[in-house]
């Protein structure tokens, strides 16, 4: 199997493995308990999210687990701006982002709240001069994709924050950095924002596990309540396994971030110069980060690229899993045409992936542009 979908999940990776059945077989009381097995689980939570915290670059205190990124996306939008609807209204974000930001707004723009959505550019990215034209005084939070989950887009989050200090606004800043983190480095410091959503299963974790870095000082108001957990911002007992497994993922993961990154880049470019080689029609869409490709054959359906290849084992997708086969708002948002869209793959690089994997994809779109070409 040739499995290049990594932006969908990952394959967990041995040493998460190792974590989670680790926590589930032996340190597996409740981190709440009183009595030793209580406090061993507590002591592994604290471990671990102290690894997590120690790859994100910020104070374990400021990390709260949760279920999953949307968790954290909807936590983080909804709870934001209900702790900012005293200073204003109004919400910037873009057409371009995952579905748990867009159905959250939505949530919102229904409680009276005003959203403007922006268009990505040409690359996929927004600007920081786009943010600024949007931006009013009673701008109280933006939220903006780090790396596009479609197109893998970077977005100068940091460039956005200091324009938001420049014009002394008030409003909260979110990024969505699911498809970012152990990608490309960053930290909460260097991105200057309030609130960051991360997920274990894009980088070799289990799924059902994410966090949401909240900066100190802004408190949240939970969307689970019951419990003290989490500091009691997030009711519910501890995934240990899970949480010990997304920490074992980022520390094999955090020392080799930008060696794996730069090989994923050649990676990257490498399918690129041979594709376009092979298939002069071939069109590269938007793209900066090292992980993903998004691909367009104008003319053809994604549809049965896709299933050309799958049956050569190559496994690719057409957008978001989350979609679920569904047209990519994302691309339409960049404002391509329909050709385009409906011929588009995406190509999900990770650490494991091999030159044999590469080689695959390259002769199956080759084979596939050949066999296809002649019906």
């Amino acid at each position: 199997m040739h499995y290049l979908d990594n932006s969908a999940t990952t394959q967990v990776c041995p040493e998460a493995a190792q974590a989670a059945l680790f926590a589930m077989t032996r340190e597996f009381g409740n981190p709440s308990s009183t009595h030793t097995a209580g406090r061993e689980a507590k002591k592994l939570l604290d471990r671990s999210r102290a690894s997590v915290a120690s790859a994100l670059g910020c104070s374990p205190a400021e990390l709260i687990f949760t279920s999953c990124g949307s968790e954290s996306d909807n936590w983080a939008l909804l709870s934001g701006a209900e702790n900012m609807k005293r200073k204003g209204n109004h919400i910037i974000s873009s057409v371009a982002e995952h579905d748990a930001i867009r159905r959250s707004l939505d949530l919102l723009e229904e409680r009276g709240f005003e959203i403007t959505r922006l268009k990505p550019g040409p690359s996929g990215a927004v600007s920081a001069d786009a943010v600024r034209e949007a931006l009013r005084e009673d701008t109280i939070l933006v939220s903006l994709m780090l790396v596009n989950n479609e197109t893998g887009a970077v977005t100068d989050i940091a460039g956005i924050s200091a324009m938001l200090r420049e014009e002394g606004s008030q409003a909260l800043l979110h990024t969505d950095a699911v498809q970012a983190f152990m990608k490309i480095p960053f930290t909460p410091k260097a991105l200057g924002v309030d609130m960051i959503s991360i997920s274990g299963h894009k980088i070799h974790a289990p799924k059902g596990i994410g966090a949401l870095y909240v900066r100190k000082g802004l408190r949240l108001k939970p969307m689970i309540v019951g419990g003290s957990q989490e500091d009691g911002r997030r009711a519910g007992t501890e995934a240990t396994a899970q949480i010990a497994a997304f920490a074992a993922a980022c520390e094999v993961a955090a020392p080799k971030l930008r060696e794996n990154g730069d090989r994923m880049r050649g990676q990257r470019e490498e399918i690129i110069r041979r594709l376009q080689a092979d298939i002069p029609e071939l069109r590269v869409i938007g793209g900066g980060a090292p992980h993903i490709l998004s691909i367009s054959l104008p003319g053809w359906r994604s549809e049965v690229l896709m299933n050309f290849l799958e049956a050569r084992e190559v496994y690719v997708s057409k957008s978001s899993a989350c979609k679920k086969g569904a047209r990519s708002h994302v691309l339409e948002a960049m404002g391509l045409d329909s050709k385009t869209i409906d011929g588009a793959l995406r190509i999900g690089l990770c650490r494991y992936t091999t030159q044999e994997d590469i080689d695959a994809l390259c002769e199956g779109l080759k084979a596939a542009h050949a066999t296809l070409a002649h019906r």
